[in-house]
């Protein structure tokens, strides 16, 4: 194992317990940021990349037809692999919002569409319910089993606040663990049943739980009501028979007495926990493999990597997992005077590439630094005439990434995909069409309508060569739906009729009054004056 230090640019705000990192289609998400949402950020969620030893978040758009998820700390997040047809996609119930409040709502998280220059669009669905719904509640599991050939959620565990009826002045935000009920979920169908097992007698919060098959493990936990956190390990099992379900479950003491710790899958169903707690004041440095079989579950102490200082002495800490083999961390920072930066970040490894060097690309969204250059203007989104070395991974820039002091409204972005409603071109599984598309097809701009959009130049029918000479000036043009041409190259001017001034006129204006004098008496005035 390996353990790194990363700094976090621009992001450290954003970084809070409770937050979840989730992997999608080989990128890392992460979800539940301190507070609401900014402009920068619509929808919540950032596209993480570390790499060079520094962590940047990049915001991450929803689809037209998404629905709001919150930012939800402390919720059960199960990912749920393609199967059937089924899109890979992961599953959010619960969690605690910024202003403190429980979220009872299953959403479910997949990516709607990849642009041409590696920017994703994710898809946020809200599941209904219906049945023994679980009560809004944070800190618990939600797991992904398969038997016989079906597929449903086991949610169990975790804190609510205290009945309506119980709650007063004094613990109107005092919490309680929920009663131990195992909840199933059928996502086909939004089914919810809750079933009531007699080998469960406690309910119990922040626990590991892990899948296979038709099996879901608990591990470790704690109990709010004792205080405590028993080391044992509970075995559930579940039959989706055609009728009514069987689960029976086996409690056995050979677990690990450890909550809120980090769980990062290193192979097929194995996993290095790390991190967490063994008593409230108390953090467990120590790792273990775990390992899921036929017969049941291996777990074998290994070698925890050489903590730092920070890491020693700190109380706290948090993270989590990044996939293939990866781990992120965070502890508080200390010092007089406060250090600028909230938290210490490291990246802990638990796998070597090949090549020797460890993984720190989280996101796969881009692979090539240009963080020092400006954002892109509308003229320069058409890259013709470039050489593949100057066009490759080019949409890196400091733009694409999140900025604390960022206030501009980014939520109209994807313009890339947008074309004609007659466009042939998908964007996701391209090939090139001109010798000058290198990394995403060619696009003009359509100054027609509000905000304009983008249009392929293979709809436009517009040849190679014009192309070319078009790429070297900042001309914009109207598509075929808005009346254009296909060799139309200039937009139209728009005609200005001039405005005809018409002077006003006074309905009840009285004429100026005019004196009527006589020579004689002009003569006498103005010898009367002089």
């Amino acid at each position: 194992m390996s353990l790194e230090p990363i700094t976090a640019v621009n992001c450290a705000g954003l970084v809070q317990p409770g937050f979840s990192l989730l992997e999608l289609e080989g990128d890392v998400y992460l979800f539940g940021q301190k507070g609401w949402p900014k402009r920068s950020c619509p929808t919540g969620v950032f596209g993480v990349r570390i790499k060079n030893g520094e962590l940047k978040l990049r915001a991450i758009s929803f689809s037209n037809n998404s629905c709001y998820l919150p930012p939800l700390r402390c919720p059960a997040v199960a990912h749920f692999e393609p199967r059937d047809g089924s899109p890979e996609c992961y599953l959010i119930h619960g969690g605690r919002t910024p202003n403190n409040e429980l979220s009872s709502s299953l959403y479910m998280l997949s990516v709607d569409s990849r642009g041409c220059n590696r920017k994703v669009t994710l898809q946020c669905q809200e599941k209904e319910l219906v049945g023994d719904v679980p009560s809004a509640r944070y800190g618990h599991t939600l797991n992904v089993i398969h038997s016989r050939g079906k597929t449903a959620c086991v949610l169990f565990g975790g804190r609510s606040y205290m009945p309506p009826t119980e709650r007063t002045t004094e613990n109107w935000n005092s919490v309680v663990d929920c009663p131990p009920q195992v909840f199933l979920i059928d996502l086909e169908f939004g089914c919810s049943s809750s079933h009531t097992l007699p080998e469960l007698t406690d309910g119990q919060s922040f626990h590991v739980a892990l899948a296979r098959e038709d099996c879901v493990y608990f591990l470790g936990g704690h109990i709010l009501s004792s205080d405590c956190r028993p080391p044992r390990l509970i075995r559930l099992r579940v039959e989706l028979l055609l009728g009514r379900p069987v689960i029976t479950c086996n409690v056995l003491q050979e677990g690990l007495s450890i909550t809120s710790a980090i769980t990062s899958p290193v192979g097929n169903h194995e996993y290095i926990i790390i991190g967490g707690y063994q008593s409230e004041t108390q953090k467990r440095m120590e790792c273990t493999y775990i390992g899921l079989d036929d017969v049941g579950v291996h777990m074998e102490p290994r070698e925890p990597p050489q903590w730092t200082s920070e890491i020693s002495h700190s109380r706290t800490w948090f993270g989590g997992s990044l996939g293939k083999g990866s781990s992120l961390f965070a502890v508080p920072s200390e010092g007089n005077p406060t250090p600028p930066d909230a938290y210490h970040f490291y990246q802990v490894n638990f796998q070597k590439e090949p090549d020797g060097e460890a993984s720190t690309q989280g996101c796969s969204q881009e692979s090539t630094d240009f963080e020092d250059s400006a954002p892109l203007e509308d003229s320069e989104e058409l890259y013709f005439g470039r050489e593949p070395h100057e066009l490759e991974y080019s949409s890196d820039g400091e733009g694409d990434t999140y900025n604390e002091e960022d206030e501009e409204d980014e939520s109209q972005t994807g313009y890339w995909i947008k074309c004609c409603l007659s466009c042939q071109v998908n964007p996701n599984t391209w090939e090139p069409y001109y010798s000058t598309e290198l990394t995403r097809p060619a696009m003009i701009y359509c100054s027609r309508g509000e905000g304009g959009h983008w249009v392929h130049a293979q709809c436009m029918e517009l040849p190679e060569s014009l192309l070319l000479r078009l790429s070297q000036g900042n001309s914009k043009f109207f598509c075929l739906d808005h009346g254009g041409l296909p060799k139309q190259e200039m937009t139209p001017p728009r005609q200005m009729l001039p405005l005809k001034r018409v002077p006003m006129k006074m309905t009840h204006r009285k004429a100026p009054v005019s004196l009527k004098m006589t020579p004689a008496k002009k003569s006498f005035l103005r010898r009367l004056f002089d």
